[in-house]
């Protein structure tokens, strides 16, 4: 029972509802959210307005955030990689929810520059540290024609009896080398800016693409892209988190060292699905990120715009509907969150909870930023106010990292053998 003398307003933080936070993570949080404000947002504003040629050029302005994100040392992979799982947990969904309130775009861009250089890391391997930890990176994964086949490498959603598709991206080993042949889709991350990339692809090994399910042999390879027979297609021009620049990738017998290998035949289905448990948990907190823009700038706009006699505000429909949208986003940063704590916990991590926040997350995002436009009016839909542009951004969400029914699948296959295993069943 709570014994109260007096009933206050509530005291609210950035993020709205927030409990315990040392003075550690409140000053991570403000340095953070500056940064956002002051250059993020502006920048992926800028961005948005952009050809996806123009936002790769040597003038654009994605070079002013890369230059200003590596002075402003939030990223640095030598302190994130001394933190303690817990530590982790706590401080960098901090982090990323405050840059994704700046901008998502940047966010994810920030995020996958990173993964080769992480990945590197995380071997220990002082050669690979040395070729790849100073790199802007991109995840290679997406493949034309495959879609989200990527996402089932091990085949449990596929037809009964059928074969996955032969992919238009192929590594086989010849010797000590990988030699990769053909092309991404144009959905790649940070592609055009990218010196190098995290890639999984299939693999001849020399028995074949094929393993005997109808599934296909993948490899996990650092992709360096100062080697013959590597070029890049044009930027992708697309609809939404257009300060992520997207495009293909063309590799023509590209020989890369056996030595640039960090996961092999057997390993390599359990490697590409920890680094989708990551880039689904990024995503649901980058997606909190958004929604709860677009809420603070529908909670402005209706203590402003007049209808009806006066501020919209005095509405109670709309109070109610602001309240709406505040929940949701309360809970989506609650999901988030309880993917951040189940990964690094004991248990973590697991696809399972991360895309269980993913899937949530950005379908509530949807939902918050097209509440928040309709709030809004007309005026919602021009480009002169932002919720335009923030339901793009969210819009895309729903297949950015899996698409969200595909990742469903996935859940439920994932929950149906937890119950079998637990009760004997076949």
């Amino acid at each position: 029972m709570f014994v109260l003398n007096e009933v206050p307003l509530p005291k609210l933080g950035l993020t709205g509802l927030e409990g315990l936070m040392s003075e550690e993570e409140l000053a991570i949080q403000e340095v953070a959210h500056r940064f956002a404000e002051e250059v993020m947002r502006p920048i992926g504003e800028k961005m948005d307005k952009l050809t996806a040629e123009q936002a790769v050029a040597e003038d654009s302005p994605v070079w002013e955030f890369y230059d200003k994100l590596h002075e402003s040392g939030i990223f640095d992979l030598e302190a994130i990689g001394g933190m303690t799982d817990e530590e982790k947990a706590r401080i960098l969904p901090i982090i990323l929810e405050e840059f994704a309130w700046g901008d998502a775009g940047l966010t994810l861009l920030a995020m996958v520059t990173h993964f080769a250089a992480i990945t590197a890391v995380g071997t220990g391997n002082a050669e690979l540290i040395e070729r790849f930890g100073h790199l802007r990176g991109c995840w290679i994964g997406t493949q034309p024609d495959r879609g989200s086949d990527v996402l089932d490498i091990d085949k449990t959603e596929a037809i009964p009896g059928s074969k996955h598709g032969r992919g238009n991206l192929i590594a086989r080993v010849d010797g000590d080398e990988l030699v990769i042949s053909g092309q991404t889709s144009a959905w790649v991350s940070g592609a055009p800016l990218a010196e190098c990339g995290l890639m999984y692809t299939q693999c001849d090994y020399g028995d074949g693409i094929y393993r005997e399910d109808g599934g296909l042999h993948y490899v996990g390879v650092l992709v360096p892209f100062d080697l013959p027979g590597f070029s890049r297609g044009l930027p992708l021009e697309k609809l939404g988190l257009r300060s992520l620049p997207q495009g293909e990738l063309y590799f023509d017998e590209v020989r890369v060292p056996m030595s640039y290998v960090i996961a092999g035949k057997e390993q390599a289905y359990p490697s590409f699905f920890g680094s989708l448990t990551f880039g689904n948990m990024e995503m649901s907190i980058t997606y909190t990120g958004i929604a709860r823009a677009a809420y603070e700038h529908a909670l402005t706009y209706v203590h402003e715009r007049k209808q009806g006699g006066g501020e919209i505000i005095n509405h109670q429909s709309v109070r109610a509907r602001l309240f709406d949208m505040f929940r949701n986003v309360e809970a989506c940063r609650g999901m988030a969150h309880r993917a951040f704590n189940y990964n690094y916990g004991p248990n973590g991590p697991h696809l399972l909870g991360s895309a269980t926040a993913k899937t949530f997350v950005t379908k509530t995002s949807v939902d918050v930023t097209s509440e928040a436009l309709q709030m809004f009016g007309g005026n919602g839909l021009t480009k002169e106010y932002p919720l335009e542009k923030l339901f793009r951004d969210a819009r895309a969400g729903l297949i950015t990292d899996g698409e969200n029914n595909v990742l469903s699948l996935k859940g439920g296959t994932m929950l149906s053998q937890i119950y079998k295993d637990k009760y004997g069943l076949t």
